[in-house]
């Protein structure tokens, strides 16, 4: 396999990727961004925590997630838990954002 076979291949993977995330946001409250991965979940608990020596870190729980992850083959996951010393980002998802623009053609 060449390198050029690698990035298309690559290259479709991230499109299904894509394709299949807008058809799945709808069904979702909540975007979690962690430095590793992004989510869609309807349920996050975010808990902040702090170790023994004083360091801050975050303790995530999701129930019901889609993972955007191309290389695993499910991507829908029951129970998530993150803990990272990393910044965690948690959206909720207004459904007036993801409704599409009525279509401008000719007036009838």
């Amino acid at each position: 396999m060449s390198s050029e076979d690698l990035e298309k291949y690559e290259a479709e993977m991230e499109l299904q990727l894509y394709r299949e995330y807008r058809d799945v946001v709808g069904l979702f409250s909540y975007v979690v961004e962690t430095e590793r991965r992004f989510y869609l979940t309807n349920h996050v608990d975010l808990q902040p925590r702090s170790t023994e020596n004083g360091e801050m870190y975050f303790e995530v729980v999701m129930e019901d997630a889609w993972v955007w992850d191309m290389y695993r083959p499910a991507r829908f996951v029951r129970n998530v838990r993150v803990v990272t010393f990393k910044d965690v980002n948690v959206e909720e998802i207004t459904k007036a954002d993801l409704e599409l623009p009525p279509a401008e053609g000719p007036e009838d």
